[in-house]
């Protein structure tokens, strides 16, 4: 959890770019990122630099030749003269780094291609480096919780149905899925690369620090086991340096519409993993969709003719199509959506849903309060975990209602004292996912129970939690109406008497 004094620090650098005249969000986060991007620059170079000196061995593929070392963070930041540092940052350290995997096939190369430098003036990218470097971004764990508070300030988040996902939200999805160093993991929704960091930190958690992988894992880390798709060129940049800076040398972030048709053989049953918070705008034009999705929705593909009014689809229901379609055979899924996919009415609601239980492994739904995304939205959601297996395998859905996320449920999501169950469920998620055979027998007015599947069928696939919860009433016992009477006459006998005291007072 970043601190007061670190939140502070951070706040100094986002006002300094908006007093200095870069007000968009996104467009100050990319600029930040920049910017902490050529810092780490430097301190990669500065650790293969020491490492170099104390086995006597030169650096392998340094980031900096000789002739390059004035581009260097550690460089410019101590020039005197703020016009000339601006000069520099601005004609040769930025068009370095911009240019870095110039040539090559990379995610960042292609990112990077549209990337500008925005800082309009002098004093401003002064007080910005000052302040940058300032931050102490050593620890991993306080890079990350920097980098979360940052990107939270992202103000245009919900456009489009886009919410950034709380991190603790992320976090719990992640554990929940148990990410190898072996996986294929994608989110084809990635934004900035939420679900893709925290995955990568689980791993390499697991893996004390990528130690324990072998070379062939690590080539793999590096270069396969993290996809993410998004249609935002700004968000993949900030996306794609954001792994970067994590340690992950090249990101496969792309982009691309994920609903479209693209024929795209190479990602379909390309993926053991997938973690995504699918964006909830509403509809899609019918014309713009891959046909195999619409199909996925028990309905035909067609097209508008002239003026007609074009056919639509909702968007998070054509995600879980979509992930399906992207899963391996055996590969599971985490993925976050809004109530109304879990009760609709409609067909296509009803028949991803049958889909999910009956052609697959529905493992288990969990309900969020609908505080969750304030202050985006709020909107009520539930997560979603389930297996691909093209032939059926459910038995017996887990459902957990998740009343306390830790945080307040208003808009300011003040932190609570997560050490009590009934202000943060997070925990006994966890803890009762991870042994649900104890589940099996825990009855329905507990926060979580199993659902035979007979029973989710016989309701039409419904998959809300109060569909299958048992609410138990206090009894409370009243008084018969004749013990009542003489109370309320006792009363009255009371005022009565009270006021004959005031009127002898007043005389």
């Amino acid at each position: 959890m970043i601190t007061g004094q670190l939140k502070s620090q951070v706040d100094k650098v986002w006002d300094a770019f908006w007093t200095g005249g870069i007000s968009n969000p996104i467009s100050v986060v990319e600029q930040i990122t920049y910017l902490l991007f050529i810092k780490r620059l430097d301190e990669v170079q500065t650790t293969a630099e020491r490492k170099a000196q104390l086995t006597g061995k030169p650096i392998e593929n340094p980031i900096f030749s000789p002739d390059q070392q004035h581009l260097r963070w550690s460089k410019f930041k101590n020039l005197g003269d703020p016009t000339a540092m601006f000069e520099r940052v601005r004609d040769q350290v930025f068009p370095f780094i911009k240019n870095l995997h110039k040539g090559k096939a990379t995610s960042f190369a292609k990112r990077m291609e549209d990337a500008f430098f925005m800082i309009p003036k002098p004093s401003l990218l002064v007080t910005v480096v000052d302040l940058i470097d300032q931050l102490p971004m050593d620890d991993r764990d306080t890079k990350g919780d920097l980098y979360e508070y940052l990107l939270s300030q992202l103000t245009t988040a919900g456009k489009n149905g886009q919410f950034r996902t709380p991190r603790h939200i992320i976090k719990l999805m992640v554990q929940m899925m148990k990410p190898s160093p072996d996986d294929l993991i994608c989110d084809p929704a990635c934004g900035t690369g939420g679900f893709l960091m925290v995955a990568e930190q689980e791993i390499r958690d697991q893996t004390s620090n990528l130690v324990d992988l072998s070379k062939e894992q690590k080539e793999h880390y590096h270069n396969h086991l993290f996809t993410g798709f998004d249609f935002d060129a700004s968000m993949l940049r900030i996306g794609v340096m954001n792994l970067l800076l994590h340690g992950v040398e090249n990101p496969k972030v792309d982009y691309r519409d994920s609903l479209s048709d693209h024929g795209d053989a190479d990602i379909r049953n390309a993926y053991s993993l997938i973690l995504a918070n699918p964006p909830f705008k509403g509809s899609v034009d019918y014309d713009t969709i891959a046909p195999d999705l619409i199909r996925a929705l028990g309905k035909t593909p067609k097209k508008a003719a002239g003026a007609a009014k074009k056919p639509t689809e909702k968007t998070e229901l054509l995600f879980l199509a979509l992930i399906l379609r992207l899963l391996k055979l055996g590969g599971r899924a985490a993925v976050i959506v809004p109530d109304g996919v879990l009760f609709g009415s409609s067909n296509a609601h009803q028949e991803i849903r049958k889909t999910l239980v009956e052609g697959h492994k529905l493992d288990a739904v969990i309900s969020m309060p609908s505080g969750v995304f304030r202050p985006y939205a709020g909107v009520s959601t539930g997560i979603l975990l389930f297996t691909r297996t093209d032939s059926g395998g459910t038995d017996k859905v887990w459902f957990y209602d998740m009343q306390a996320d830790g945080f307040s449920l208003d808009d300011k999501r003040t932190p609570l004292d997560q050490k009590k169950h009934e202000t943060n469920n997070l925990p006994d998620v966890l803890a009762r996912w991870n042994n649900l055979k104890t589940e099996s027998d825990r009855p329905r007015t507990a926060q979580s129970f199993m659902v035979p599947k007979a029973e989710i069928a016989a309701q039409g696939y419904d998959l809300s939690l109060n569909r299958y919860k048992e609410v138990v009433h206090e009894a409370v016992n009243y008084d018969s109406p004749k013990v009542i009477i003489n109370r309320v006459r006792a009363l009255n006998q009371e005022i009565e008497t009270g006021l004959k005291q005031l009127e002898g007072l007043l005389g």
